[in-house]
């Protein structure tokens, strides 16, 4: 399949199509890295501009989607590196994101949801990003591996091992298939 047929045209109108579509699921895609609203939507501000800066070299050899999120998940990565944030992160200074909420707005459902993701996101990064590239944004095997650059087999065995990790916690609620 030729995907360069994505973005053929005027490129403000790619962009703008492009960033309308995905705009929403690269910023799920950040924070569910690093964890910062604020430096999630940095990242995919980032994100957009190499994708608008580099289209012309965009070879079609995946889809637009598989490669902003490669892009977006080499922003993360490259973020989490950074020397400030492994100081944050070394002096306790970072404090998580507290919502309100009254307690007649929580449903069960959404407490099961956010147990199910909290648990996901307590994995290690190998096993929560092929979990949360496949269930959260509904990928392909295929598209996982393209996405992070892996075989698809170690994709397979890191989505089997990480559902197995959560079988325990889950009691396989959730993990059927």
């Amino acid at each position: 399949m030729n995907h360069l047929q994505e973005i053929t045209g005027d490129p403000d109108i790619v962009m703008t199509n492009i960033m309308k579509q995905y705009g929403t699921e690269l910023s799920i895609l950040a924070y569910s890295y690093i964890k910062d609203l604020e430096a999630s939507k940095d990242i995919v501000q980032t994100a957009f501009i190499k994708c608008y800066t580099h289209l012309d070299t965009f070879e079609g050899r995946s889809s637009i989607k598989t490669w902003l999120y490669r892009i977006t998940i080499n922003q993360c990565k490259d973020y989490l590196r950074s020397h400030y944030l492994k100081r944050i992160f070394l002096f306790g200074q970072i404090k998580e994101e507290v919502t309100k909420q009254s307690p007649e707005t929580i449903t069960m459902q959404k407490l099961d949801e956010e147990q199910v993701i909290n648990h996901i996101m307590a994995l290690s990064k190998k096993y929560r990003e092929v979990l949360v590239l496949r269930y959260v944004h509904s990928l392909e095997v295929r598209e996982i591996a393209e996405v992070l650059n892996i075989p698809a087999e170690t994709v397979k065995t890191r989505i089997r091992r990480g559902k197995n990790l959560l079988k325990p916690i889950l009691k396989g609620e959730f993990l059927n298939e």
